[in-house]
């Protein structure tokens, strides 16, 4: 653990008297007296910070924390259970699965607290630096290795390596994950000239459905082989995972044909630290496979028609997610009750039987059925920050894919 805090640390401080500054700030504290969760809050608070600051990027591994508290209480991960994120980020999603543990199942025997503190979390991440503060906050939060001295020591939990490059060769009772936004997997290359170009590449694994460079639709295949038999996973999505073909295609008929594909939450534009993205949590479960698809209904919550949320002025809270996790009915998901009807054709929770789905073009998930009154109204458009982040966003998809168009007939 100690390696990976470490690992490629640098001194970006340049000026003395600064450094000097900081060197006393942090010498005043006591902080062996401090207790574990008040520095571990000290450090997400310091974390959610930096992914305010737009001009750094940070933004783009912070998922919101009220998303997250949603996720997890309606997974409800137990003692003994194994979770992981093959795109941990800074790691809220595996602090916010510890939390719930020991919350809802306190007090924790002496076995549970070990395999929970040392066994129960696992997530790999590619930056370095990130990888970095998701170990250091796994650490305050007394999660992995310690020594009687409470020095990190033993393997890490996080792996510094692209999850996407090898098939996993472990499996886990839980994935919960928000994979990055980028579309497209790249890799940077210097050429001859001193130019720096950016080639796709094509995840080839022979335990994967299709072949794509789309970083997010190989995300969901690698997700599945992570899972046990009748492992849980929640991930994050953009749009285009619901409703791209070919590849796309193939991937989503063979996930609703091996998994339990139970659940669609379509979130609300405007509560990512990145402008513009338009995503959805994909609830399923993973089966043995047969004959039939494992895929018998999918259960959709519509979060986004008609609602807008802004960081600063507008933020999305845990309350704004109640309803949801009340239909998801998590203590038993067969109990479920539509509330959408032709009689209440406002209700945002409406069921889809897999025959349906199956006979879509495409297999599209990108399904909608409420009425969008900013088509109908100018007055409910939406801010012009918002247009104008997803104008830019669609304009950058089609971009690169008419790049990829090009490459293709360059190659042939």
């Amino acid at each position: 653990m100690l390696g990976v805090i470490f690992r490629k640390a640098q001194n970006r401080i340049q000026n003395p008297a600064r450094l000097r500054r900081l060197i006393d700030l942090i010498d005043s504290e006591n902080w062996s007296e401090l207790e574990v969760d008040i520095k571990s809050e000290i450090y997400e608070g310091l974390l959610e910070k930096n992914a305010q600051d737009t001009k750094s990027g940070a933004g783009q591994y912070f998922t919101p924390r009220e998303l997250i508290k949603a996720l997890v209480e309606v997974m409800r991960p137990q003692p003994g259970d194994t979770i992981c994120d093959p795109a941990v980020g800074t790691g809220g999603l595996l602090l916010r699965a510890y939390d719930y543990i020991t919350e809802q199942y306190k007090p924790l025997d002496r076995d549970q607290w070990e395999h929970l503190r040392h066994k129960a979390l696992h997530g790999w991440e590619i930056v370095d630096n990130t990888a970095r503060l998701c170990v250091m906050n796994l650490y305050l939060h007394g999660i992995g290795a310690v020594s009687p001295e409470g020095q990190p020591v033993g393997e890490s939990p996080i792996h510094v390596e692209d999850s996407l490059a090898k098939k996993p060769g472990v499996s886990f009772r839980m994935v919960l994950s928000n994979p990055p936004f980028g579309k497209k997997s790249s890799i940077s290359t210097v050429t001859d000239a001193g130019e720096t170009k950016k080639e796709s590449t094509v995840i080839e694994r022979d335990d994967f459905w299709a072949s794509t460079s789309n970083k997010q639709l190989n995300f969901v295949q690698h997700i599945v082989k992570l899972l046990e038999i009748n492992g849980r996973a929640a991930v994050v999505v953009p749009d285009n995972v619901l409703f791209e073909g070919g590849a796309g295609e193939t991937i989503r008929r063979k996930l609703m044909e091996e998994c339990d594909v139970h659940t669609l939450l379509r979130l609300p534009t405007g509560i990512f630290y990145a402008q513009g993205v338009k995503a959805n949590v994909l609830f399923f479960d993973r089966r043995t496979g047969g004959e039939q698809a494992a895929t018998k209904a999918l259960w959709i919550y519509d979060l986004r028609t008609n609602i807008n949320f802004t960081l600063k002025t507008n933020p999305l809270s845990r309350a704004d997610l109640d309803d949801f996790v009340r239909c998801y009915h998590a203590e038993n998901r067969h109990e479920r009750a539509e509330t959408w009807s032709p009689g209440t054709p406002e209700g945002r929770w409406r069921v889809y039987p897999y025959a349906e789905i199956a006979a879509r073009d495409k297999l599209n998930l990108d399904i909608f059925w409420l009425r969008d009154e900013s088509l109908e109204d100018s007055a409910n458009l939406l801010d012009p920050d918002m247009l104008a982040a997803e104008i830019i966003e669609d304009l950058k998809s089609a971009l690169e894919q008419f790049e990829g168009i090009a490459a293709d007939l360059g190659e042939e």
